[in-house]
């Protein structure tokens, strides 16, 4: 029965591999070849791939609230002693907040080293405008903004910090009470299998959305428009190369003494995947099966961390600001003070806990964090193009640091099977 279930799992991830190599193929030819085909751009790139891989990614938008929501009560719930949670939730905020601050700092560096928006022309470039809040909202208030007024709105808004702090109160409420509410734990244990079964059914549409996502994305970059942005996008991705192979695997190496390059292989689907759809939240229950079956990690923990990290743990978002900042603050010709940078660092690592798992979401937070040292809100245009792509890779990066920092968690409370992590 196991092996069926292997196959299966491993013939998905085929698929969807699959569908990614084929979707770029589509794309790029139809881009090199049909760009000016109306029938081609209206019926095929902007309407039938635009509508089916929207639809895929609005489905594992409609999964998110209430897998989040019954996974972290069931994770509360699962471990138990109060006592224990605090300690678990307490190590795992503190290694995702560390590892995110590290985040801002590689990409700065990378930034100032690479000097990518140096010798722009600004003239050659179509900006764009993007719709950001004015409204500054202070420290204060984002901390209040945490605890939800009415978790029922919570839920129905979508506003994932609330869910969260609510769910963790009502799954420690019901690991102390125990045999008094086993009805009301059980109740959330079978949504939790309900949503899980249900995420499995929309996994299985995944290589037909995710072809039709990469194709359509493929069908608008034209190369000529993204040449002045490959310096930008080369600096990018060296950060998240850095963050993803070197800050990480160095941590898992000296804190568990794991080996990074089997742990990397072992992890490989969960990151195709989670580069394929950009949502760290549609790669939860993956990411949590894989570190049970590959990695060793018990349940009981990563049920807690893994969603609390697709929430709160954006590591690759917040190097894609850090680095677009230096970037169009060379293009506008801005210097920035060392003051600035530090605010930066400090800005970005607290977007980022405010960044909903969903595509494209930094875009909307990097306004935030350019309005903190007083660059363009109008320089986001200049990376929205090609945002897709290097959206599709922060994500991979993202999960990474969740299922790297939930393993050194499980090490640390006695929770990881090493004999599983050294099976082939």
């Amino acid at each position: 029965m196991n092996e069926v279930k292997e196959k299966k799992k491993i013939g998905l991830t085929t698929r969807i591999f699959i569908a990614l190599i084929a979707g770029a193929i589509v794309g790029i030819a139809l881009n090199m070849f049909a760009a000016d085909v109306d029938f081609v751009q209206n019926v095929l790139v902007n309407g039938i791939f635009y509508v089916v891989g929207q639809g895929f990614i609005r489905l594992m938008q409609m999964l998110v609230v209430p897998l989040v929501f019954c996974s972290l009560i069931c994770g509360a719930t699962a471990i138990g002693d109060s006592k224990t949670l605090g300690k678990v939730g307490v190590k795992i905020i503190g290694f995702y907040i560390f590892t995110t601050m590290m985040a801002v700092a590689v990409a700065l560096g990378i930034g100032l080293l690479i000097k990518p928006g140096m010798g722009l022309d600004m003239s050659q470039i179509q900006t764009a405008e993007v719709a950001a809040s004015s409204d500054s909202v202070s420290f204060a208030e984002t901390l209040l903004n945490i605890i939800p007024k009415n978790p029922i709105g919570a839920l129905a808004n979508g506003e994932m910090l609330q869910v969260i702090v609510f769910a963790l109160i009502v799954g420690v409420i019901l690991a102390k009470l125990q045999d008094k509410t086993q009805l009301v734990t059980n109740f959330f244990q079978q949504g939790n299998d309900i949503m899980m079964e249900m995420t499995m059914m929309v996994m299985g549409l995944a290589p037909i959305g995710v072809f039709c996502l990469i194709a359509k994305t493929f069908a608008g970059l034209g190369f000529s428009a993204m040449v002045p942005m490959f310096k930008y996008m080369g600096a990018v991705l060296l950060a998240l190369f850095i963050q993803c192979c070197g800050v990480y695997q160095i941590l898992l190496a000296l804190l568990t003494r794991l080996n990074p390059l089997r742990f990397l292989k072992k992890f490989a689907p969960v990151m195709g995947f989670a580069f394929s759809t950009a949502t760290s939240n549609a790669t939860i229950p993956m990411n949590i099966d894989t570190l049970e079956e590959k990695i060793g990690v018990n349940r009981r923990i990563s049920s807690f961390t893994i969603p609390l990290g697709a929430t709160i743990n954006m590591d690759g978002t917040s190097i894609m600001q850090g680095v677009a900042v230096v970037f169009v603050a060379q293009a506008f010709g801005i210097q920035l003070s060392p003051a600035d940078y530090l605010t930066v660092i400090a800005t970005a690592t607290l977007a980022s806990i405010g960044t909903a798992g969903v595509p494209s979401v930094g875009l909307v937070t990097l306004a935030m964090v350019f309005d903190s040292v007083g660059l363009p809100v109008a320089g986001i245009g200049l990376i929205m193009g090609i945002d897709r792509i290097l959206d599709m890779a922060r994500t991979a990066v993202n999960i990474t640091g969740d299922a790297v920092c939930t393993t050194i968690v499980a090490h640390q409370d006695g929770a990881l099977d090493k004999s599983v992590f050294n099976k082939n």
